[in-house]
C-alpha cells in the first residue's frame, strides 16, 4: 500500500496542537525578561534623584542617566535583531541577558557619575534584545488567539513596573540605590542561566534552511497597577476589532485622560487620570508590540520590529529633556499640548497604514506568496 502524505504548515500544526505546556513554559521564560526589562527602566524613576542628591548633580546630568538608557535601546533594538534574523533568536536572547547582567550588577558598583552613565548606557543595549523575546514566543503561538497570548505576555512588563516601585519603597528607604541597581539585575541573572535550556524558534530553523540561511513611590505603584486594566483592554478588544482599530481606540482614549490636566487638578484627581492614561499607553503600546512583528516575514521579523521598537525610543530620549523640561519650567501646558499633537499624528500614521493583520497567519516570506513553510507529514 503506497504511503499517503499530508501537508500542513507550521501554523497548521500550531493549531492543531494547540497553547500547550511548552507555550506555558515559554511563556514564563519570555515573560521573565520582560519582567526584567521593566524592572530595569522602572528604576530610572528612583536612581535619578538618590544619585543626583548623593553627587550633587543639576538636573540636566540627572536627565542623561535616563537618556543613555533609551539611547542604548535603540542602538541595542537594531543590532540584537540583526543578529537574531542572522544567527538565531537563541544567540541574541543570550547576548541580551548576558549584557543586562554583567552591566546591570557593575552599575551597583559605580564609583562616579561618568562610570555609572557608560554602564547604564551599555545596560540600554541589552534592554534593546526586548524586543526578541517578544518575536520568540510570537512563533510559538497558535494564530487564533495569538493576539490574547500577547497581551498576557505583557503582563509581565506590568508585574515588572509594579515590583520594581514595591522594591524600591522597601529598599530606598533603608539601604541606597547601589542595592536598588544590584537587587533589579536578579532577573536578568535568572534568564542568563535558563536560556541555555531553551530551543530555537522552529520557525527561523526552517526558514533558514530555506533561505540558507512614598508619594512617588505611591503614585508610580499605582499608575503602574493602571497597567493592568489596560491590558485586560486590550486583551478584550485586539482580537475582535482589530488591531488598527484598537491602536486608534487607546489614543482617543488616552487624549480624553490628558484633557482635563489642562487645568489645575487635585493630586488625587491628578494621579487617577495618569493612571488612566498609564492604561491606555500599556494598552497602546501591548497592540503595537503584536501588529509590529506580524507585519514582517520571519526572515527579517526580529530585525524589522527591531528598528520599531528602536524608533519609539527615541521619543523615550527626548522625553526626560523636552517634556520634563517644560513641567519643571511650569510649562504644564504646553508639555500636554506636545503629547496631545504627538497623538494626533499617531492616529494619522495608523489611518494611513494599509493593511490589518487580525486572523492572518505569520508570512515567511519577503514577497509574501507564501503564507507559511509547509511542513511534510507522512502518514
Amino acid at each position: 500500500m503506497d504511503d499517503q502524505s499530508q501537508v500542513y504548515t507550521l501554523d497548521d500544526a500550531l493549531t492543531s496542537m494547540g497553547f500547550g505546556k511548552f507555550q506555558g513554559l515559554a511563556l514564563v521564560y519570555s515573560g521573565l525578561a520582560w519582567f526584567g526589562d521593566s524592572m530595569e527602566i522602572m528604576i530610572l524613576s528612583f536612581v535619578g534623584t538618590a544619585v543626583r542628591s548623593q553627587w550633587r548633580l543639576s538636573s540636566s546630568e540627572e536627565s542623561i542617566i535616563t537618556t543613555v538608557v533609551f539611547a542604548g535601546m535603540l542602538v541595542g533594538a537594531y543590532s540584537w535583531g540583526l543578529i537574531s534574523d542572522n544567527y538565531g533568536r537563541r544567540k541574541s536572547m543570550l547576548g541580551g541577558a548576558m549584557v543586562i547582567s554583567v552591566t546591570g550588577l557593575l552599575s551597583a558598583l559605580s564609583p562616579n557619575y561618568t562610570s555609572l552613565v557608560i554602564l547604564r548606557g551599555v545596560t540600554g543595549t541589552g534592554l534593546g534584545c526586548g524586543q526578541v523575546f517578544f518575536s520568540w514566543f510570537l512563533e510559538f503561538v497558535p494564530p487564533s488567539n495569538r493576539g490574547m497570548w500577547m497581551t498576557i505576555f505583557a503582563t509581565f512588563g506590568t508585574l515588572g513596573s509594579v515590583s520594581e516601585a514595591a522594591l524600591a519603597w522597601i529598599v530606598m528607604p533603608r539601604l541606597n540605590w547601589r542595592w536598588l541597581l544590584a537587587l533589579s539585575a536578579i532577573p536578568s541573572c535568572i534568564l542568563l542561566i535558563l536560556t541555555s535550556f531553551m530551543p530555537e524558534s522552529p520557525r527561523y530553523l526552517l526558514t533558514k534552511e530555506n533561505v540558507r540561511d512614598a508619594n512617588l513611590y505611591l503614585d508610580l505603584f499605582i499608575t503602574g497597577l493602571a497597567e493592568l486594566p489596560g491590558l485586560l483592554l486590550a486583551a478584550i478588544i485586539v482580537d475582535r476589532v482589530g488591531r488598527k482599530p484598537s491602536m486608534i481606540i487607546m489614543n482617543a482614549l488616552l487624549c480624553i485622560f490628558l484633557l482635563p490636566l489642562f487645568t489645575h487638578q487635585s493630586n488625587i484627581l491628578t494621579t487617577a487620570l495618569l493612571a488612566g492614561a498609564r492604561m491606555c499607553c500599556t494598552g497602546y503600546y501591548t497592540i503595537t508590540n503584536i501588529f509590529s512583528p506580524e507585519i514582517y516575514p520571519t526572515s527579517m521579523r526580529s530585525t524589522g520590529a527591531g528598528i520599531t521598537f528602536g524608533m519609539g525610543k527615541i521619543g523615550a530620549m527626548i522625553c526626560p529633556l523636552v517634556a520634563v523640561g517644560l513641567v519643571t519650567s511650569c510649562h504644564k501646558t504646553a508639555a500636554i499640548i506636545l503629547l496631545e499633537a504627538v497623538i494626533f499624528v499617531s492616529v494619522v500614521c495608523i489611518l494611513l497604514i494599509p493593511f490589518e493583520t487580525k486572523g492572518k497567519e505569520l508570512t515567511d516570506t519577503i514577497d509574501g506568496v507564501s503564507t507559511s513553510k509547509q511542513v511534510s507529514v507522512v502518514g
